[in-house]
């Protein structure tokens, strides 16, 4: 073999080894970006920053409702999100214009106005209902939740026992709620957009 030969099959030896290189080198590039935009794209499903709620959409929420000195009222911090329709009454006023322009894993605290929760304390919801129109069997005390349906809309509502006495129960309509600001700690967790359907 001569010389010139040798040379030529080295430098063909050469040249596929840094072929091979380049390749692997572009093989390396490909799988990064491919894992990148992966990433991306779960990181745009569960955490998509352009999604936020507004009327229409069914948010997942995780809440803790306190009074203005914090005492906790109610949360679903250790059970399930709750689920609503923006804009669709199920919730009161403050709480639904509060999840507005939330984003998913967004967090806020607000207090809203007793006029924007369950409104302002109205006394004219006190009756004094005599014992006989109870079950003789039925326990009253200061406290008790009963449902009760009015005579004349056929409508239920619920509400609590504030005094026994021989004149009859004085029970309270208005909720346990009403006439107090009350503050809210919310996470929004889930949007299903409600024109297109989308979930995230």
């Amino acid at each position: 073999m001569k010389k010139s030969e040798k040379l030529k099959g080295k430098e063909k030896v050469q040249e596929k080894a840094a072929t091979k290189k380049r390749n692997i080198r572009i093989a390396a590039a490909a799988a990064v970006i491919v894992i990148v935009i992966a990433a991306v794209a779960v990181y745009m499903s569960l955490f998509n920053p352009f999604v936020v709620a507004a009327p229409g959409d069914t948010v997942s929420v995780v809440y803790t409702g306190m009074f203005e000195n914090k005492t906790v009222f109610d949360t679903n911090t250790n059970t399930s999100p709750i689920s609503f329709t923006v804009g669709s009454g199920r919730m009161i006023t403050g709480f639904d214009a509060a999840v507005r322009g939330m984003k998913i894993g967004e967090k806020k605290t607000v207090t809203i106005p007793y006029d924007q929760a369950y409104g302002a304390y109205n006394p004219e919801l006190v009756q004094i209902v005599p014992k006989d129109r109870f079950p003789a069997n039925l326990t009253l005390y200061p406290g008790q939740e009963l449902g009760f349906k009015s005579s004349t809309t056929g409508q239920s509502y619920l509400v609590y026992v504030i005094n026994v006495t021989s004149a009859g129960v004085a029970i309270d309509a208005n909720s346990p709620l009403a006439g107090q600001n009350l503050v809210f700690e919310i996470q929004v967790t889930g949007i299903t957009k409600g024109s297109s359907g989308k979930s995230s």
